[in-house]
């Protein structure tokens, strides 16, 4: 077992960025994914659990979903296993995102409609994502190259294909990255005296800060994993 919870764990992702306790972290996160896009202070958490919009429609659940100032939708999902049609479902969940923005009635002029973020962690390499890391994806005017609209964006990061090592990390970015992949393994938390979002991630994320309980649906977790 070791010092710090497994963020590939459907209980460790969330304890590490789906909790009240966690927004520190989350939103360090997003400000660097997004460096140079957005500046995010605050963020509240929504409900993760989508109904179907219909009877015959299931509902969905996120594995986090936030609202930004300015009232633009993240979502955060983390995916370990490859999935046939995993693009597909991404799109789906966003899509839902932005049909639920809609209001009843005939004053509803889609003026208020708020971006949606899909970011997808994938514990996996998909060659028809691509063959990087990090892949961006945006609606796009095709001929001309460059932007079509700003209220969707997909996120893709791929993390076999995050190879560096502690101290070939440059940003925060990539150490955040690196601190996900390694987690389970490491013996203290790199970059503490650095930045303060790696001492609050260690003590949410210290296997010994569970309590019985978390601890008991934690080893089943890691059992599942």
């Amino acid at each position: 077992m070791g010092k710090f919870i497994n963020p590939f764990t459907d209980m460790g992702f969330k304890r590490i960025y789906g909790q009240e306790v966690s927004k520190p972290v989350l939103i360090t996160f997003l400000n660097a994914l997004l460096e140079g896009e957005q500046r995010i202070v605050n963020l509240k958490y929504l409900d993760k659990e989508q109904p179907g919009e219909s009877t015959d429609d299931k509902s969905l659940i996120y594995d986090v979903y936030c609202e930004v100032e300015g009232g633009d939708h993240i979502i955060v999902e983390m995916q370990n296993k490859s999935q046939p049609w995993f693009k597909e479902r991404c799109v789906y969940y966003m899509s839902r995102a932005i049909s639920r923005q809609g209001e009843p009635g005939k004053e509803w002029h889609y003026s208020d409609l708020k971006a949606v973020y899909m970011i997808a962690f994938m514990n996996f390499k998909r060659s028809d994502i691509s063959e990087r890391f990090r892949t961006d994806v945006c609606l796009m005017d095709m001929e001309q190259r460059t932007p079509f609209s700003d209220k969707q964006r997909m996120v893709f990061l791929q993390l076999p294909l995050f190879t560096k090592e502690a101290e070939e990390c440059e940003t925060i970015f990539e150490t955040i990255i690196y601190v996900l992949k390694h987690m389970d393994v490491l013996k203290r938390m790199p970059w503490m005296a650095q930045e303060a979002v790696f001492q609050k991630l260690a003590s949410i994320a210290d296997v010994a800060s569970l309590s019985k309980q978390e601890r008991i649906a934690y080893d089943e977790n890691l059992r599942k994993y």
